[in-house]
């Protein structure tokens, strides 16, 4: 056997077929860098070991296979070599395994050698179905663009292809609306980056853009007669002649003799109509052309991916018009005038989106007195972000009245009502939500705060002298009830009393009791420091977590 050892080198080294040879006593000798990139063992690791230590899946069964060949001298073709989900490539995937006795010149037995091929037509591999079923579970885990597209590309290799590209309009990153498909009117190609690629080889070296990057099209391509048409392009045997295409994009053509890229198609990622992208599959080390059972196959693969990048692109969309509508009605700078010095800091849920229904508000009023505003809506995203709008606005127009607290909560109770059926009644897809709501009024003359509360916690108090509290004042019913009067207090702030109103975030926490987030924030505001900004940053940062599980909201006002 180690006479042969040689001439196998240099038989298997390129070959693109997995190979494993295993001497009489069933030690490997021999294993090719293909079978490696099928199965994800190294070289090392199978050489001298049995074929149940040296192959994965059901390698028991795969051992006594091999001792029959060997003892029979009858060859199998044909056998399921199944590869379990391993980091990286997040299925199983199956490959036809066929094993053959080698002998000498005078028959002396030698050993088995396996070979491993990939299927295309997959029949014994699993139902079609199965593997259109399974791509929803690994398809669109995220309402993330890039990382759908990212899903995609690496679920369809080597399952179709080895090499798979996917390019997304700059317009779904953006979450805005795409074209149904491009036309001679429509001008230059607009602008593609890539949003996913997957490849048999570490690194996928085959791409020449890498994740974000903006992908050249060519005007005239086969990419641009995908995104013309709308329809997809297969193309078994890629033609590489030099008066093709390719002859105006010598990068690509690179790429395509250095890796051997013989077989190629092309799918637009479309989905309610409009265009999305366009999917790129290659072949390299599989020698087998595409067909239309791979085409039939990859549409419906992509077609499931592109329903969940416009899911995602909706919203974005949806994401980036609440987070507008924020930055347009939350104040950017609060400013206590002449009566108090305020500071004050908002933090959402989602962190990432930062997209909610808490609000703050300084409003000056008539003789130099302020108003000082928090509320919180229930949910969060466009609905929340449109209804504390709604409020915000109502508000200011109330404060400008000169109410006491509590009637202009009442009136604010009343409008809110009025605006919740007004948007019954014509069926509006942004509901109102329900919302509380604290107002003071500081007067700096007499150093007083009157107060009223819709259902929101009351403000915690922190004199010079003797520590923080928290006063026992009439919670009030949330706003949009409309059953009862909200009742006004009055708190004496003497000189540099500091005053805190925040929503429920800032304290409550479903595994603890509401003491003891009362306690936290008690402990920070009571810090001594001249700065309410760092004030601000003390009470966020004894959160127990970030981003917290509700919306945070704080307003602090002390006395000039």
């Amino acid at each position: 056997m180690n006479d042969a050892v040689p001439a196998l080198r240099a038989l298997l080294t390129g070959s693109v077929v997995g190979l494993a040879v295993w001497d009489t006593d069933l030690r490997c000798v021999w294993a090719n860098d293909a079978l490696e990139r099928y199965d994800g063992i190294a070289r090392e690791q199978r050489l001298g070991r049995r074929p149940r230590d040296s192959l994965t899946g059901d390698s028991d069964r795969l051992e006594a296979l091999i001792r029959r060949v060997l003892a029979g001298g009858h060859c199998v073709t044909g056998r399921e070599y199944r590869v379990p989900a391993v980091a990286g490539k997040p299925r199983d995937r199956a490959f036809s395994a066929s094993f053959v006795r080698l002998e000498d010149a005078d028959g002396r037995i030698l050993g088995v050698c396996m070979l491993i091929l990939v299927v295309t037509d997959r029949r014994w591999a699993g139902d079609r179905l199965a593997v259109v079923s399974e791509a929803g579970a690994r398809i669109g885990t995220t309402l993330d663009v890039m990382r759908t597209a990212q899903e995609l590309a690496d679920y369809t290799v080597p399952l179709i292809a080895d090499y798979v590209t996917v390019d997304l309009t700059e317009a779904v990153r953006f979450g805005e609306e795409p074209l149904d498909r491009l036309g001679p009117s429509c001008g230059r190609v607009p602008k593609f980056r890539r949003a996913g690629r997957a490849s048999v080889h570490t690194g996928a070296p085959e791409s020449l853009w890498s994740i974000g990057e903006v992908v050249y099209v060519p005007e005239t391509s086969p990419f641009t007669q995908v995104l013309y048409t709308g329809r997809p392009l297969l193309e078994p045997l890629l033609d590489t002649s030099h008066d093709t295409w390719l002859a105006n994009d010598p990068a690509r053509a690179a790429k395509i003799r250095e890796f051997g890229m013989h077989s190629l198609l092309i799918l637009p990622v479309h989905a309610r109509g409009v265009l999305l992208g366009v999917a790129v599959f290659v072949r390299t080390s599989n020698p087998t052309p595409f067909d239309e059972n791979d085409q039939l196959l990859a549409e419906e693969l992509v077609a499931r991916a592109a329903l969940s990048l416009d899911n995602a692109r909706r919203y974005t969309r949806e994401r980036n018009t609440a987070l507008a509508l924020q930055r347009s009605l939350l104040p950017r700078r609060v400013h206590g005038g002449t009566a108090m010095e305020v500071a004050a800091r908002y933090l959402p849920a989602d962190a990432e989106d930062g997209v909610g229904g808490d609000w703050f508000d300084v409003i000056g009023l008539p003789g130099g007195r302020l108003a000082l505003v928090v509320g919180d809506v229930v949910g969060h995203g466009v609905a929340a972000a449109a209804t504390m709008g709604r409020l915000r606005t109502a508000i200011r127009t109330l404060a400008d009245l000169d109410l006491p607290p509590g009637e202009l909560l009442t009136r604010l109770d009343r409008t809110f009502i009025r605006l919740t059926e007004d948007e019954e009644a014509a069926e509006t897809e942004i509901p109102s939500l329900g919302a509380t709501c604290v107002y003071a009024v500081y007067d700096p003359a007499t150093r007083k705060c009157t107060l009223a509360l819709a259902g929101h916690p009351p403000p915690a108090v922190v004199h010079p002298d003797s520590g923080v509290s928290f006063p026992d004042l009439p919670h009030g019913t949330p706003l949009g009830l409309g059953m009862l009067a909200f009742p006004t207090a009055e708190l004496d702030l003497p000189t540099g009393t500091l005053i805190a109103l925040f929503s429920d975030g800032l304290v409550e926490d479903r595994h603890q009791d509401i003491d003891v987030g009362l306690r936290r924030l008690g402990r920070a505001l009571t810090q001594r420091t001249a700065s309410l900004e760092d004030l601000c940053t003390a009470a966020i940062a004894t959160l127990p977590t970030t981003p917290p599980p509700d919306d945070v909201t704080l307003l602090l006002a002390r006395g000039l």
